[in-house]
């Protein structure tokens, strides 16, 4: 009952998150997870991280909690509440909250903010994916506010709206928020975002604009977003995330973590495929991986593989510079076999 082992991998993540961003008992932490069911990331995270003090559980619905109840008198420190997720309960401003619900976590977010320290941390699930990566872009532009990108880089997008609208929301308390971990897995998007002191800077949110944006190709449909079109990741917190001993889904977090990892010093937004590059440049053959990889790194462009996509390649590197690159790797492949030819 609400319990999904396919997010396995993602609560043992949680662990690694926590265990990262406050890699020191300095002092003990106290959570809130907003939409708790039977409690079980909330639950992992105060038995499991080692950081937390006390945590305090929303459930409104009458069988989930019937099963929240009894698994949170297990834990000291647990306190389970039979109540709307969409009010603070007792014990805010908390130092971090979670919100991980079945579809949109907007309704939750102005609650959830308003219930977090400056310097806390909230992490935010989204599930409903067909909204966010452009399936139902008037349901998107209803509920987030903007317009999503549709296709290969839909996932993105849709992270990045996600992102859009949490720094909203801050904006609206007087606060900002600052991206920590962001990713893209199976069937959702999670983030990890601290809040932060509004300052006099914008956040680096935005519209696309097909025929002058530079970055990896988009569509035409646009103008896309708004989005938000700064980085995705904290490197430093990125660099020490480790799998828990206790993860249930040991290869799975690792090889996320050393991909996560590979790419989070790079804030260039969305991605290229060797695949959709050979098609849009009609070349003969799409290039390598590996070869794309090495020519962006060595005319001092930053490039790693991204976790988005298995061929995917995140870079800052300008459009026009890799699509110069791909042609030049693609000549000398055809140059190269027609030498074996000879």
């Amino acid at each position: 009952m609400f319990y999904n082992p396919v997010m396995a991998a993602d609560r043992d993540l949680a662990i690694a998150f926590v265990r990262a961003w406050r890699p020191g008992p300095d002092r003990e932490l106290t959570g809130w997870e907003v939409t708790a069911a039977t409690g079980i990331r909330g639950l992992r995270l105060l038995t499991e991280s080692e950081r937390f003090a006390s945590f305090v559980f929303t459930e409104p619905n009458d069988d989930a909690f019937a099963a929240l109840a009894p698994n949170a008198r297990r834990h000291p420190g647990a306190v389970a509440i039979h109540d709307d997720g969409r009010h603070p309960p007792t014990g805010a401003p908390f130092d971090y909250v979670d919100i991980d619900p079945y579809g949109s976590p907007a309704p939750f977010v102005p609650a959830a903010l308003a219930a977090l320290r400056t310097g806390g941390v909230i992490g935010v699930t989204a599930t409903d994916m067909l909204v966010l990566a452009g399936a139902q872009p008037a349901v998107a532009k209803r509920r987030y506010g903007a317009v999503p990108i549709r296709g290969r880089l839909g996932q993105e997008s849709g992270l990045r709206i996600l992102l859009m609208f949490l720094a909203r929301a801050a904006r609206s308390q007087g606060r900002s928020v600052r991206p920590l971990l962001s990713y893209v897995r199976e069937h959702y998007v999670r983030t990890y975002v601290e809040l932060v002191d509004a300052g006099s800077g914008d956040d680096p949110v935005g519209t696309i604009d097909p025929t002058t944006w530079d970055g990896p190709p988009v569509g035409a449909r646009g103008p896309y977003g708004p989005l938000w079109l700064g980085s995705l990741f904290d490197a430093s917190i990125v660099a020490r995330l480790t799998t828990p001993g206790s993860a249930a889904q040991t290869r799975e977090v690792d090889a996320l973590i050393a991909r996560l990892r590979g790419e989070a010093g790079i804030d260039g937004a969305f991605y290229y495929e060797p695949n959709s590059l050979a098609a849009s440049l009609r070349l003969a053959a799409p290039p390598s991986l590996a070869a794309l990889l090495g020519a962006l790194a060595a005319e001092g462009y930053r490039a790693a593989r991204t976790h988005v996509r298995p061929e995917g390649v995140r870079s800052d590197a300008p459009r026009s510079a890799v699509e110069r690159i791909a042609r030049g790797l693609a000549a000398n492949d055809q140059s190269q076999n027609a030498r074996v030819r000879a």
